[in-house]
């Protein structure tokens, strides 16, 4: 009988400081002898570009660095985020061109519109593997238009009835976004034999809480064909459910983020404001000991996600919870360590109304499904 296929999500990553293989070393194993994974790649690589006004602006990466990607075995990467147009359309063009030299597959974020919908298709043991990659947090100034670079996006009504923008309060989906999503899952379904959906989405910095349009959006995608939905940008893990089957990743965390963009202690006036404000709005003082990643204290709990399937069709769902050690590295835990973040990822679900799921600890890893 053949193997099974094994495909596995990331979160967040950004690399933008020195010896990126470094920093994914602690997950590399993991990562290597996987089939496929997939991760959010949250900020342009580039030397190039003007700063996007409008919101707090990443700086862009080394470019050099997305090889680390490569040679840790991260096929596949959704860009649809609301850091991914800071260096401009020339950031995304600088982006998309060294991923495509290397040889990782990315989708959500392009010159255009059009090319930003498209799903990035990799094959693997003969099963087509489709990405579809959405932004539903703004800033609006970074989606993609008909003739303008950014991001694909689904668009989220703010509760003041302000532009869609990652500090807002985001509530609601807007139908037709929603419909013009369903419509492109629709059409990569047909051509796909597993097909994935990345929404970046939700409330950042905040333990267990899912915003109001994050299950209704998730369920969306599984209905209109979806085999699996991933979320990111919180920088804090979520729970995971079910929904007709399929798994809903709702929040993957950091998969590796160092950057020094988030640290109070820098040059830059916007980034140095929103690292002090993010305090206050999110009410947590970040651990000194994390100076690349001073997210919030339980952002230290992670997980990679995993969708098997397997030689008969059948198909079965997990996650390897991975630790964050000073400053910032991933890695994966030993097991009564692992053992406690799996509880961490069952008690924010709990929190957040998801239901709960049934766990089995399979070596490393938790097999999961829905009770």
């Amino acid at each position: 009988m053949s193997d099974p296929i094994d495909i596995l999500f990331l979160g967040d990553i950004i690399l933008d400081v020195p010896d990126p293989d470094h920093w994914l070393s602690g997950i590399a194993e993991v990562t290597r002898a996987a089939d496929l994974v997939v991760g959010h790649l949250e900020v342009p690589h580039t030397l190039r570009g003007e700063e996007l006004e409008g919101d707090v602006p990443a700086p862009g990466a080394e470019p050099a660095h997305l090889a680390a990607l490569a040679r840790a075995n991260i096929g596949m990467v959704s860009m649809a985020g609301n850091h991914i147009a800071d260096c401009g359309a020339i950031g995304i063009a600088d982006t998309n061109a060294e991923l495509d030299r290397l040889g990782i597959a990315h989708a959500g974020a392009d010159a255009d519109l059009s090319l930003a919908r498209r799903p990035a298709v990799v094959e693997r043991a003969g099963k087509r593997i489709a990405l579809l990659s959405y932004n539903c947090v703004g800033p609006e100034i970074s989606w993609a238009t008909d003739s303008c670079a950014g991001s694909a996006y689904v668009q989220v009504a703010a509760a003041d009835g302000g532009p869609s923008r990652p500090q807002a309060d985001l509530i609601a989906a807007d139908p037709a976004s929603v419909a013009r999503m369903q419509a492109d899952i629709a059409a990569a379904r047909r051509d796909a034999d597993v097909l994935v959906v990345a929404l970046h989405k939700g409330i950042t910095h905040r333990p267990a809480e899912l915003a109001p349009y994050e299950r209704p959006l998730a369920h969306a995608a599984i209905e209109a064909g979806a085999d699996v939905v991933v979320g990111h940008h919180a920088h804090i893990a979520r729970g995971i459910e079910f929904h007709k089957g399929r798994p809903i990743f709702h929040g993957l965390g950091n998969g590796c983020v160092v950057t020094h963009a988030l640290t109070p202690a820098q040059d830059h006036p916007a980034r140095a404001e929103w690292a002090e404000r993010r305090k206050t709005m999110f009410g947590f003082e970040p651990d000194p000991a994390y100076p690349l990643a001073p997210f919030h204290p339980e952002a230290v709990n992670g997980l990679i996600g995993r969708y098997r399937v397997h030689a008969d069709g059948s198909v079965e769902s997990g996650f390897l919870p991975i630790w964050f050690a000073p400053p910032g590295r991933p890695i994966v835990p030993e097991p009564a360590q692992a053992a406690v973040i799996g509880d961490y990822i069952d008690r924010i679900g709990v929190i957040a109304g998801l239901p709960v799921l049934s766990r089995e600890r399979c070596g490393p890893w938790f097999r999961i499904e829905s009770n």
